[in-house]
């Protein structure tokens, strides 16, 4: 997984609520077990029209936003089924970092599984950012995980609260796997104890 230390991007501005992991990645996209290749269903109901044109007036849609590394969205994001299939488009698409006031508890874990940092701020301080976020590709908002602040383009700072444990595996790109493969030595040494002592197992 890749690791996530300090990014500075682009910031979409999504101020709709509830947005949930249907509207994230539609439930015909999830016959895949692959993390990639999803990014271009990403919102594929608000992004395309019935004959798979895309909606000009879609935020990432637009050429300022195409880019985009940030999202900041309205309330109770990620909402819905628990699909992991919602942070895989999320990040195949460029989505390294989510602004909200709250999210989905299974989202919200899902996203450090998948090197996505969701990022939890009071209603008055996602308003600035979304304000800031509507000015575009020339406003790039910093988000920085060890200190545990986003700057507006402007200046502006905000901290956020994230777990100890969630932070560390994401600054050291450790999903599941890799923090079992932390203990690979120890794995390695009990199986090697666990043979000898019982050899007819």
């Amino acid at each position: 997984m890749e690791k996530f230390e300090k990014l500075t991007g682009i910031a979409a501005p999504m101020p709709l609520v509830n947005i949930d992991t249907d509207m994230i990645i539609p439930k015909q996209f999830l016959k895949t077990i692959k993390r990639s290749g999803l990014g271009v269903n990403l919102f594929d109901e608000m992004r395309y029209d019935d004959d798979g044109n895309e909606i000009p007036d879609f935020v990432l849609n637009k050429p300022q936003y195409r880019e985009a590394e940030i999202l900041v969205a309205g309330d109770n994001f990620g909402c819905g089924s628990s699909r992991e299939h919602a942070p895989w488009a999320l990040k195949d698409f460029g989505i390294r970092a989510v602004v909200s006031t709250s999210f989905a508890d299974i989202f919200y874990n899902n996203c450090f599984k998948n090197g996505i940092l969701p990022i939890v701020l009071p209603q008055e301080a996602v308003d600035v950012l979304m304000k800031d976020a509507e000015k575009g590709s020339n406003a790039r908002m910093t988000v920085d995980l060890e200190n545990q602040v986003v700057t507006s383009s402007d200046g502006e700072s905000f901290s956020f609260e994230v777990d100890s444990f969630k932070k560390h595996c994401l600054m050291n790109g450790l999903d599941d796997i890799g923090l079992t493969m932390e203990k690979a030595k120890s794995i390695d040494t009990f199986e090697a104890q666990a043979e000898q002592a019982r050899p007819w197992v």
